[in-house]
């Protein structure tokens, strides 16, 4: 049981610091990202409602005041890291980036989290 929240522990907080990092770049560098955003022929008004919407996932997550909003996070998490892995390769960027890597670490999260700590 031990090893599973440590594996938990550490992709949660991969995950998350993933999430926070983002949610930084967005407030911190929203031009930079704007620009982002429309070579990948996505709207620029999303980038700061995006930002919000990632604290708020991280806070739930960490948190996880219930399970249907625990659920929600992460399926929002879920979707946002398959579209910016998506939107990084056919910018061809390739698809080895923060995104990538958050796909990885959020399926453990997400399934240990179960058994942790509902």
């Amino acid at each position: 049981m031990r090893i599973k929240q440590i594996i938990y522990w550490v992709s949660s907080a991969v995950l998350c610091g993933i999430f926070t990092y983002s949610a930084y770049m967005y407030f911190a560098k929203t031009e930079m990202i704007k620009g982002f955003f429309e070579s990948f022929n996505y709207p620029t008004y999303i980038v700061i409602p995006l930002a919000v919407v990632k604290v708020i996932g991280v806070v739930i997550i960490l948190w996880r005041p219930n399970k249907w909003l625990t659920e929600w996070a992460y399926a929002g998490f879920f979707f946002d890291l398959v579209l910016a892995t998506a939107a990084h390769h056919y910018a061809g960027h390739g698809i080895f980036g923060f995104s990538f890597y958050g796909l990885i670490a959020i399926f453990p999260s997400y399934f240990l989290g179960k058994y942790i700590r509902d």
